[in-house]
């Protein structure tokens, strides 16, 4: 294992805490209780197992409980650059920066100081690793960066219910079929997915829902596209 895979690993991690073991209830409540949040001791739990187990390393144990002692504390603080009137709808960013240095700098610091063994000898490419974190970015995580694209852009969200299930759901789909070709190199496959998708939004009535739909459909091809083309650029090279 090197230095790559242990980031990417933890990045790995880091979408299982923050997306996929934590409920939108969960996140919604960090927002607004920060440090007084009622599933505060569970989420440094999940924070610290998934950082351990996914290091595969022993050692890895001492930086997996800083980083969720970390992880606890950045949560925590969101609420603040929430309810900030300047910053306060770039929370998601600069809490997702802040969680992606630290995991980051702690990997760094342990590979200098360690040396990178998984154990049972298992054998962990980088490349799989890494079209595992593309594929995982593409479900949830990829449906909740939509969402504060739209609310940091000041775009108002359409509630209704089914169409925001169905959008995800959609969504997600979507993605993986776009970034499984752009790894697979089918680019003309891709431009019939965008164009058979855009047909069939631009059949619906209702201009503002067409367009707020067009919008995510957009996003959507733009985030799985880059995901994609950066995945096949560092498996390749």
């Amino acid at each position: 294992m090197d230095l790559s895979t242990l980031i990417t690993l933890q990045f790995i991690a880091h979408l299982f805490t923050d997306y996929f073991l934590q409920s939108d209830k969960q996140a919604k409540e960090k927002n607004k209780l920060g440090f007084k949040r009622k599933f505060l001791g569970v989420h440094f739990i999940i924070a610290l197992l998934t950082s351990w187990i996914l290091s595969f390393q022993v050692q890895f144990v001492f930086v997996a409980l800083i980083i969720a002692i970390s992880h606890i504390i950045i949560d925590g603080i969101k609420k603040h650059i929430h309810s900030n009137k300047i910053i306060g709808r770039y929370a998601f960013y600069i809490d997702q920066i802040l969680h992606i240095s630290v995991f980051t700098i702690a990997s760094i610091i342990f590979d200098k100081y360690s040396t990178l063994y998984p154990f049972y000898g298992v054998t962990i490419e980088w490349k799989y690793t890494l079209i595992a974190a593309g594929y995982l970015l593409c479900l949830k995580p990829a449906n909740i960066l939509i969402k504060q694209i739209f609310n940091s852009s000041g775009i108002v969200i359409q509630r209704d219910a089914d169409l925001e299930k169905a959008g995800r759901l959609i969504g997600s789909l979507e993605r993986i079929l776009t970034l499984t070709f752009v790894i697979l190199g089918e680019f003309e496959a891709v431009g019939f997915l965008i164009a058979a998708k855009s047909i069939l939004r631009f059949k619906d009535g209702d201009t503002k829902k067409t367009e707020y739909v067009l919008i995510g459909t957009m996003l959507s091809f733009v985030i799985a596209i880059g995901i994609g083309i950066i995945v096949l650029k560092l498996i390749t090279t």
